[in-house]
């Protein structure tokens, strides 16, 4: 009786031939597969391995990953979570090869990719016969080949009974290869467990196999091996370009960056570029843009001024190509603008390009939303003193006296400055919200088609996500229900701030700081960042924070304050919560009374829900207006405590029904939305 004393288990295990007629079926512990042959079992506790796993060497030499060894072990290398196999792309559970690379294999997937990448063409050729790709085309559309990760549909290929596919051509590839854009050491077929981009085409090929010198991290795809002596596209540029082997530092003229290696050269334009760069769109519609952009190898500027991405904020070199809007002199690095495919869509022609950008042009002018009753001249200028609003029933006056506390239908903001008013019904718009238009492209939106501002909204903005009353921007692309707030339809990409000296640059994400306004990190967030200095501060905190706001614990308005000036720290509390306060960042103040408070304890994350407006929930037969209560706090209907922040009321002064906002249906509905 053969024994193994195996260092995954306890016990020593007893070779079992397989001859056993018994129905009993077991599963390998290292594989999980069925075991229908030969096997080591533990005859104690019915721990079994299949006969080449328990074989398996503790440590592969295996030759696509020459930089370490692979070590057997028997279960996931990782504290958290199960990792995925480098061969099949599929979760390991159980048994797996690791190599400090970050590199794991299914005990079977490290098998047989050495079996089959390793042993003799003949025995391959005999056990698993070569299949045209014109058969089976349906079933294998999405099934690619392991060595080059390309669809099977493109050649023969070889399959196996594990689901194992090759390419006939890539399964006769060398193991080694000289090549002319690397000549000073071999190129050995490899996974590249180091994820470094093909020197020929940029990308990276994170499965499957490529060629690779570890010595210099250098890595060509298997089809970038031999790329083609010449590449036309009419679409991108209008003369062929020609394959250029020698190894040389040049500069891109299509995509502004630098390389190295294989290069593509136009000789009628003296053009040099990437393989990559030859199909670049020429023109795009960008969701950071308003209008189309066209791509340009250089760009004529007769000011002698320096031009900033208006993304990543660094200098454009204008002698190399980006993409560039004549109508507004907006330009951006070409990889800045084609950094994600949801950022832009490609423009076929010339003439779509045109048409788009008039379309874009006339977007705003084409959609009032309101129309002129009356007008006056003030000098120069013709006023719109009266107006008929879509969004309300009765014409709207224009008024520039702010007496009381009034809050925009549209916004939900406090009225400051000019505004209009319905002298039959409380209605009041800010002047730039009643001019807004009906239609408009939302910036950063992925959807480029024009959203639709829509009236007497409850929602939550899909770019903020604050819960929000009043007019929001619909987006009707099929399925889309996004709804974005007046605030964050225009999102500048650079502005100045109270807060702050220099010109703030906006910037999509950052990282390693903490907001100057609110003291949290920035961490993964939009901010607005200072080039010259250390200051940084969210976009929620530029753009959604009032300069001046009112609370119910102070009769006058509070006004937003940026720096404390008063350096003794008994005054460095709150009013409201009368907790202590950090007087390093933004604060709102009443000058006249004193008082300071936590920016958070004045708008205690409702800031946006105009006190008035009305709403139907689900579980109340009358209609509920919102309402903030200041003297006197009545009891919730469902929770018993007294209403001392936000709630809805009954508009029925015979019920008596007053809930929280936070104890409502629609709050819950919004905040699992």
């Amino acid at each position: 009786m053969e024994v193994l004393p195996h260092f995954s288990h306890v016990h020593p295990l007893v070779f079992n031939d397989g001859r056993s007629h018994k129905s009993e079926e077991v599963y390998c512990c290292a594989c999980g597969e069925l075991v229908s042959g030969p096997r080591f079992s533990c005859v104690n506790c019915g721990f079994h391995l299949d006969k080449n796993c328990a074989e398996a060497p503790v440590e592969m030499n295996h030759p696509f990953h020459r930089k370490h060894n692979l070590k057997l072990m028997t279960s996931s290398p990782y504290v958290e979570g199960n990792p995925i196999c480098g061969f099949c792309n599929n979760i390991c559970e159980k048994f797996v090869y690791h190599c400090s690379c970050n590199l794991v294999f299914h005990i079977k997937c490290a098998f047989l990719s050495y079996k089959f990448l390793v042993k003799d063409f003949r025995e391959l050729d005999h056990q698993d016969k070569p299949i045209s790709f014109e058969c089976h085309s349906q079933e294998l559309k999405k099934v690619q080949c392991f060595a080059c990760q390309k669809s099977l549909l493109e050649s023969d290929y070889i399959s196996h009974d594990s689901g194992f596919y090759l390419h006939k051509k890539c399964f006769e590839l060398p193991l080694k290869i000289s090549h002319l854009s690397h000549r000073y050491h071999y190129l050995f077929l490899q996974f590249n467990s180091d994820h470094l981009p093909c020197q020929i085409c940029q990308e990276t090929q994170h499965q499957g196999l490529v060629y690779c010198c570890s010595t210099c991290m250098f890595v060509i795809h298997i089809e970038c091996v031999s790329p083609p002596p010449t590449i036309e596209d009419p679409s991108s540029h209008e003369h062929p370009f020609t394959r250029c082997l020698r190894q040389f530092p040049f500069n891109c003229d299509v995509c502004g960056t630098s390389g190295n290696y294989v290069s593509y050269i136009c000789l009628a334009c003296s053009l040099i570029i990437h393989k990559k760069c030859i199909s670049l769109p020429r023109f795009i519609k960008s969701i950071w843009h308003d209008h189309a952009i066209s791509h340009k190898y250089f760009v004529v500027d007769n000011g002698c001024t320096t031009h900033d991405c208006l993304i990543c904020h660094k200098e454009v070199n204008i002698e190399c190509a980006s993409y560039y809007c004549s109508k507004c002199k907006f330009i951006i690095h070409v990889n800045c603008a084609l950094q994600k495919a949801r950022w832009y869509y490609k423009i076929e022609s010339k003439d779509d390009f045109d048409k788009l950008l008039n379309a874009m042009l006339e977007v705003g002018t084409m959609n009032p939303s309101f129309s002129v009753r009356k007008m006056i001249k003030v000098g120069e200028k013709m006023i719109n003193i009266e107006i008929e609003h879509f969004s309300h029933q009765h014409n709207l006056v224009l008024s520039d006296e702010v007496k009381e506390q009034r809050y925009c239908d549209g916004c939900s903001q406090l009225i400051l400055t000019s505004f209009y008013g319905c002298l039959e019904c409380d209605f009041f718009l800010h002047k730039s919200c009643a001019e807004l238009p009906k239609k408009k492209q939302i910036w950063g939106h992925v959807h480029q088609d024009p959203s639709v501002l829509t009236p007497n909204c409850l929602f939550r903005c899909s770019i903020c996500h604050f819960i929000c009353s009043g007019f929001a921007f619909k987006c009707e692309f099929y399925l889309c229900k996004e709804h974005i707030c007046l605030r964050c339809v225009e999102i500048p990409l650079s502005c100045m701030s109270g807060g702050h000296k220099h010109l703030l640059l906006w910037y999509r994400t950052y990282f390693g700081q903490c907001c100057n306004a609110c003291g949290n990190s920035i961490d993964g967030h939009a901010v607005y960042r200072c080039k010259v200095c250390n200051f940084n501060v969210h976009s929620a905190c530029v753009n959604l924070l009032p300069q001046t706001t009112w609370h119910k614990s102070d009769r006058h308005c509070l006004i937003l304050t940026y720096h404390e000036d008063n350096d003794y720290t008994q005054y460095h509390y709150c009013d409201v919560c009368e907790k202590e306060r950090n007087p390093n960042t933004w604060f709102y103040h009443c000058p006249i009374c004193d008082n300071s408070a936590h920016y958070f304890c004045v708008f205690r994350n409702i800031p946006f829900l105009k006190r008035g407006s009305e709403i139907k929930e689900s579980d109340h037969p009358h209609t509920l207006m919102f309402v903030e209560k200041i003297y006197d706090y009545p009891e919730c209907h469902k929770c018993g405590h007294r209403c001392m922040d936000l709630a809805l009321e009954c508009l029925d002064a015979e019920c008596k029904y007053i809930l929280h906002w936070e104890c409502s249906t629609a709050f819950h509905f919004f905040r699992t939305a």
